[in-house]
């Protein structure tokens, strides 16, 4: 008999980290099918909710942000690099270019969760990742999102008056806040039935041995 899991992945997809973070635990859910059956929740978190339209140049932001040096941040991609191909994930070859804000990306993600069809959030995190991390397209525009909902089969129509309204701006605030004052200050951060945290863009195998360990724990 299967357990069944409650997985919330607190995330941004302006991180990296979220896209490996993602495809590990993919991998690792598809190593426990038929012993667990999970309820999969993206979680909002904003990396740089302050971010201006227009965004900054990425070596700029991580320089002023956190003190490294172009050789470093070379560094630092090409471990990322090397994790996403790991989990089936593909970078940019030329880095993401510039950050962007996200707030409306995880607008459209709420809208998923809460309206969409089963799997169509998941679906949704996926595009925008490939969108920003993929392909280094700036996420702040309505047209690239709109193609990412386009892409995952959703209603552009609806979409897109959530964008032009506002829509689940309160929610995604609320949510935000609500996983700051649970102590998530990193992502990703995967949150299993509301109790046992995994910090981080871990390997597959980690996902797996955790996954496994609370299971047996919860069953």
């Amino acid at each position: 008999m299967s357990t069944h899991l409650k997985i919330d992945f607190v995330s941004d997809i302006a991180c990296p980290w979220c896209a490996v973070g993602l495809g590990a635990l993919e991998q690792a859910l598809q190593q426990l099918e038929g012993q667990v059956q999970v309820q999969l929740h993206f979680q909002p978190f904003e990396l740089n909710p302050q971010m201006p339209p227009g965004g900054q140049d990425l070596g700029e932001h991580l320089t002023q942000k956190y003190g490294s040096t172009a050789q470093q941040q070379a560094q630092i991609r090409e471990t990322i690099r090397a994790r996403g191909e790991e989990v089936g994930f593909v970078f940019n070859p030329g880095g993401r270019g510039r950050v962007y804000n996200t707030f409306n990306a995880h607008r459209l993600l709420y809208w998923a969760g809460a309206q969409g069809p089963s799997g169509s959030q998941h679906a949704l995190k996926k595009a925008l990742l490939q969108a920003y991390q993929g392909r280094a397209e700036c996420v702040e525009s309505d047209e690239v999102l709109l193609a990412c909902v386009a892409q995952v089969g959703l209603d552009v129509s609806q979409a897109t008056t959530i964008l032009a309204e506002q829509t689940y701006a309160q929610e995604v605030r609320a949510q935000e806040k609500f996983y700051q004052q649970a102590g998530i200050h990193s992502v990703p951060a995967v949150i299993i039935n509301d109790r046992h945290l995994i910090s981080g863009g871990q390997p597959a195998a980690v996902f797996e041995q955790a996954l496994r360990r609370i299971a047996t724990e919860e069953s």
